[in-house]
C-alpha cells in the first residue's frame, strides 16, 4: 500500500467520523447517530483486519514483498560477481575448478 493511499484511507476515515458528528442535526437523535457511528467504525475494523490477515495468507506483505525484490538483487549481483571472476581465470583453472565442484557431494 502506497503511502498517498494510507493518506486517503485516514481522509476517508476523517469525513465519517466528522459525518457522523454532524448526524444528529439532520434530525437523527442521538441513539441512532451513535448506532450508525459505532456501526461504521465495527465495519471499518472488521475490512481492515481482513484485508491484513489476507495479505498475511497471500505473503502479499509489504515485508516480504520488499524482502523478495532485495533478495532476486542480491543474487543477481552475487551471479554476476562470480561468473566474472570464473571468465577471469585461465581455462586451466576453469576445468580445475569444475573437477573440484564435480567430486564433492
Amino acid at each position: 500500500m502506497t503511502k498517498g493511499k494510507v493518506i486517503q484511507i485516514g481522509l476517508l476515515i476523517s469525513l465519517l467520523g466528522i459525518l457522523s458528528y454532524l448526524i444528529p442535526k439532520f434530525g437523527i437523535d442521538n441513539f441512532t447517530a451513535n448506532t450508525i457511528s459505532n456501526s461504521i467504525l465495527v465495519f471499518i475494523v472488521i475490512a481492515w483486519v481482513s484485508s491484513y490477515v489476507f495479505r498475511v495468507v497471500n505473503g502479499k506483505m509489504t515485508f516480504m514483498v520488499q524482502r523478495k525484490r532485495y533478495r532476486k538483487e542480491y543474487e543477481k549481483i552475487v551471479n554476476d560477481k562470480l561468473e566474472n571472476k570464473f571468465n577471469s581465470l585461465s581455462k586451466e583453472e576453469q576445468e580445475k575448478l569444475m573437477e573440484d565442484l564435480e567430486k564433492k557431494p
